[in-house]
């Protein structure tokens, strides 16, 4: 699965992670120059979990930002539907605290109860989904009133020929690095082209709004490369999305 207007089976996605699980850290850090680092602190500070709030990290991956959300005495719950990534997560240096559970799922189709989370995240998973819609509405389903959502995702740039070019690079250059580092660099086209499809950030409000969160703002990263969207469940019904 290469093409990122083939439809997302979750399948075909889970196996395509599967196979990048071993290096994907590693490709994630030299494709995007370390800025990932920079992005994972933006999204832990906005999460801003605090002592015994239970988060849950959707798109987790092997783990690496589930940590960052449990340095205030939080749990975390890493949930993803590859399980090459999360078993690559287990094998990394062991949770003293025990603070974070490795848990397979779907994000279409949450396996958590209503109302269990203070906080839940998805960073770069999104719009890998075959419905963000739906997704939206379970991360809703399952936090508590009151509670935050925070969405870590690839954006575009304010200018529209500095996007085209940006993007156009993407398609090119990721590819080309994978195909030194990685088995699979077809996969990495298939990201490039996600990306590329993906709507701006006022739309993405649009759609988290659409799905019944309230108070919905983002914030731009790295010039509109990343953005970082926050609401939360419920807030007031007036309240429109803004650029903060």
């Amino acid at each position: 699965m290469t093409r990122a207007q083939l439809d997302k089976r979750p399948g075909d996605v889970a196996a395509m992670f599967d196979g990048l699980a071993g290096r994907y850290d590693l490709l994630n850090d030299i494709l995007s120059a370390g800025q990932d680092r920079y992005w994972r602190r933006v999204v832990a500070r906005a999460v801003a979990a605090g002592p015994g709030e239970r988060v849950l990290d959707l798109a987790a991956g092997t783990g690496t930002s589930s940590v960052s959300f449990t340095s205030a005495g939080a749990l975390c719950i890493a949930c993803d539907f590859s399980l090459g990534m999360l078993r690559a997560g287990k094998l990394r240096a062991p949770d003293k605290n025990n603070s974070v559970t490795f848990v397979a799922g779907d994000a279409l189709a949450l396996p958590f109860a209503d109302a269990q989370f203070d906080a839940v995240t998805i960073s770069f998973g999104l719009r890998n989904t075959a419905d963000p819609g739906q997704a939206l509405a379970e991360m809703l389903r399952v936090t508590r009133p009151g509670g935050r959502l925070v969405v870590c995702e690839f954006s575009h740039l304010a200018a529209p020929a500095l996007d085209r070019v940006y993007h156009r690079a993407l398609h090119a250059g990721g590819p080309a690095i994978a195909r030194v580092l990685a088995q699979d660099p077809g996969a990495y086209a298939y990201l490039a082209e996600t990306i590329a499809a993906w709507p701006d950030q006022r739309a993405l409000a649009r759609m988290i709004g659409l799905a019944g969160w309230t108070g919905v703002a983002w914030r731009n990263l790295s010039l509109g490369i990343v953005a970082v969207h926050r609401a939360r469940r419920p807030a007031p019904a007036s309240e429109s999305p803004q650029e903060v």
